[in-house]
């Protein structure tokens, strides 16, 4: 094993041990033939051919999101409808 393959390998160790966990909230939608997917807490989006593949490009968007810009903790969020009547 080279020194440098050594060092690499201990700082991914590291980097692994500080990871987080959090759940966030995601809004999917069709806009013509893509599905887009969101995350309103973080303000990531991406989209897809899938609803998989947007959530899987969402997942990944946010991840690199917060590498860089983490957010603070927060209360849970809940998700839900209302009626609205209107003319």
């Amino acid at each position: 094993m080279k020194p440098n393959d050594e060092s690499e390998r201990a700082k991914s160790v590291k980097k692994s041990w500080k990871m987080k966990t959090r759940s966030f909230t995601v809004i999917v939608y069709k806009e013509d033939d893509t599905y887009i997917a969101e995350c309103p807490e973080v303000g990531t989006i991406d989209q897809g051919e899938t609803i998989e593949e947007a959530i899987t490009g969402l997942k990944e968007a946010t991840r690199l999101y917060l590498e860089e810009f983490p957010v603070p903790a927060t209360s849970p969020r809940f998700l839900t409808s209302i009626e609205v009547s209107y003319a």
